[in-house]
């Protein structure tokens, strides 16, 4: 805990961070201003919930773990922290804990690293004659990764700086910046890099799709076996396999996206699809896995992939570029890694199940309701009616039907607000149909207890819970004239389906579960029995979820064989003993359409129907 934030009042806690702030410039000779900006972008390109300035990474132990992992191809790791001990001469333990070393830390780093670049030290010195510089500590590996971090930083000085420690908030204005000497210092520093770094690239897609790397560091951030960031190393797909494609949109600019994966106190996923022109960038290995989707299961078993983009923007990010560049990447990557091109291996982000009941009010709902699945799926050469034939009257319970409401002419109620935009409730395009408790446009929308476990649900852009989406398949109730009810989660949930306006087909040769007991469990992964883990004390478990089902009730099979495993990845060391290993279990599980989310449902607690 930082001994700032410790017993001290905010604005006792503010003083003393700008203070602190003032000592460091006036000691080292930085400017306030590229100070507060390099502690910023050097946490997660926002602010930091550590109590401390900036996180310092440290890298002593990372250069022997990446030259392991990648045979010494990828830019070595600037060690932060031990160069920001030896420069400020401050104790490493003091750096990582007190807020006033932290800032005498990382103004150390600066001053030496202009005083390197032949650059002038002073507390009044032009700002943008310190980009440069700060790009050279900014623990940035790889060419691509500084040249957006000296954007962000440039970006930071335009538009002033709020520094965050912990709770309390020190903000500082911004400035013009005179790009000129910046960028003719920053094309010296590529031109060095040109020469400095061996051409490799571990880029997985089709060629000329031109995806550029954009590396996510692999680092150790502490002192600590688990203190590390920003993904895992892995082995995909022979352990664990490589299963799913989840789509995601990244809620922030593709520049602020590029700042954030190469964030080695963030988080990281495999690809960024631009908006503009659907340039693609890759951050991983694909055998590598990364923190993307909330749920630990499905990140062992997928491939990440972020769109530029707010889901609460109707249709404006999603272009035609966008789609066609993704929809080329994620073919390529299904066929070369043999992963089934339908909704439940190719997934948003909204079906992503939470881990544990209380995770489920917080699980993420991109890329929203305004992706539009039925062109995707098109342009991905699978269009989602294959496999279906036209419903009209003849439908019946035990049927099972496909959600296909047609993108453009599904004119549905959504409101929301947020920076990016208004939704007022006008009817408007979307893929999905909402769920009532009843055949009736005036019934109340169906209860997802995961989510309102004590409200009702609403028409809100991010409340998915009485939602289903193009693409995914459910099983008939019941049906009364132009109504449909389907098996939803434990519950009938009623659509609307007439016959001038049908929105679901009949899908032709599903597998379908049928539960065989009351009070049925679900799961939001296939974690194996405690009995797999050699280790008691390594025992994982996904607790089953709020949700029951009935006797009788079906549900739709995506995958009768998911992997039943846990990929143990707890410490930087990929040769730890008992760590980075798969852990396989006995247990059967069956993946299917439980909702608006995927979920696991135990072999044996069903009857399969093919």
């Amino acid at each position: 805990m930082s001994t700032l934030n410790a017993s001290r009042p905010p604005a006792a806690v503010a003083a003393e961070v700008s203070a602190g702030l003032e000592a460091a410039a006036a000691d080292h000779q930085v400017p306030i201003s590229v100070i507060a900006a390099f502690c910023v972008l050097n946490h997660d390109g926002s602010n930091s919930q550590s109590g401390l300035p900036t996180t310092l990474v440290d890298g002593s132990s990372a250069r022997q773990a990446r030259d392991a992992a990648y045979g010494g191809s990828a830019p070595a790791p600037v060690d932060q922290l031990g160069e920001a001990v030896r420069l400020s001469g401050r104790p490493a333990q003091e750096v990582v804990s007190d807020p006033a070393a932290n800032l005498q830390a990382a103004a150390a780093l600066l001053a030496d690293a202009q005083r390197q670049s032949g650059g002038s030290l002073g507390r009044d010195t032009d700002p943008a004659d310190w980009i440069a510089a700060a790009t050279l500590v900014s623990g940035r590996p790889s060419l691509d990764a500084q040249t957006s971090f000296a954007d962000g930083l440039r970006e930071r000085l335009e538009q002033g700086t709020t520094l965050k420690v912990g709770r309390d908030v020190v903000r500082q204005p911004g400035r013009s910046v005179d790009r000129t000497g910046s960028d003719r210092a920053l094309r010296r520093r590529r031109d060095r890099w040109h020469h400095a770094v061996p051409s490799s690239s571990p880029v997985d897609a089709p060629r000329d799709l031109g995806v550029e790397w954009v590396e996510a560091p692999y680092l150790q951030t502490g002192a600590g076996a688990g203190d590390y960031g920003n993904h895992d190393l892995g082995d995909r797909p022979r352990s664990p396999s490589l299963d799913m494609v989840v789509i995601h949109d990244t809620e922030c600019s593709y520049e602020q996206a590029m700042n954030l994966v190469q964030d080695p106190n963030y988080l990281a996923w495999n690809y960024t699809v631009r908006s503009s022109d659907g340039k693609i960038a890759q951050h991983l290995r694909t055998k590598d896995i990364g923190w993307h989707a909330g749920n630990w299961y499905v990140n062992t078993h997928a491939v990440g992939v972020e769109h530029e983009g707010y889901a609460i923007s109707g249709t404006e990010w999603y272009t035609d570029a966008m789609y066609r560049r993704s929809a080329r990447l994620v073919a390529y990557l299904c066929e070369k890694y043999r992963i089934p091109v339908d909704r439940g291996h190719i997934l948003g982000h909204d079906q992503v199940p939470a881990l544990k009941t209380e995770g489920i009010r917080g699980m993420h709902w991109d890329p929203g309701p305004f992706w539009d699945w039925e062109r995707y799926f098109r342009l991905l050469g699978r269009p989602l009616d294959r496999g279906t034939t036209p419903a009209g009257r003849r439908l019946r319970p035990g049927s099972t039907v496909r959600i296909l409401p047609g993108f453009a002419e599904n004119l549905q109620v959504i409101t929301g607000s947020s920076a990016q935009g208004t939704l007022d409730g006008s009817p408007t395009s979307c893929n999905f149909v909402p769920l009532r408790t009843a055949p009736d446009d005036n019934a109340p929308l169906l209860v997802d207890v995961g989510q309102h476990p004590n409200d009702t649900p609403t028409t809100d852009v991010a409340d998915v819970g009485a939602r289903a989406s193009a693409g995914t398949d459910y099983v008939v109730a019941d049906v009364r004239d132009d109504w449909i009810a389907v098996w939803y989660l434990g519950a009938r949930g009623w659509l609307r389906n007439s016959a001038r306006r049908p929105v679901v087909r009949v899908v032709s040769r599903p597998t379908v579960a049928e539960i065989r007991h009351d009070d049925t469990a679900v799961f939001g992964a296939a974690y194996p029995e405690a009995s797999a883990f050699t280790n008691a004390a390594d025992v994982v478990e996904a607790p089953p979820l709020v949700y029951r089902l009935g006797r009788g009730q079906r549900y739709v099979v995506v995958d009768d064989r998911p992997a039943t495993d846990y990929y143990r990845a707890q410490t930087f060391d990929p040769d730890t003993p008992g760590d980075h290993v798969d852990i396989v279990g006995r247990t059967q599980y069956l993946l299917v359409y439980l909702g608006h989310r995927l979920a696991f449902i135990k072999r044996d607690d069903v009857r399969l129907h093919r």
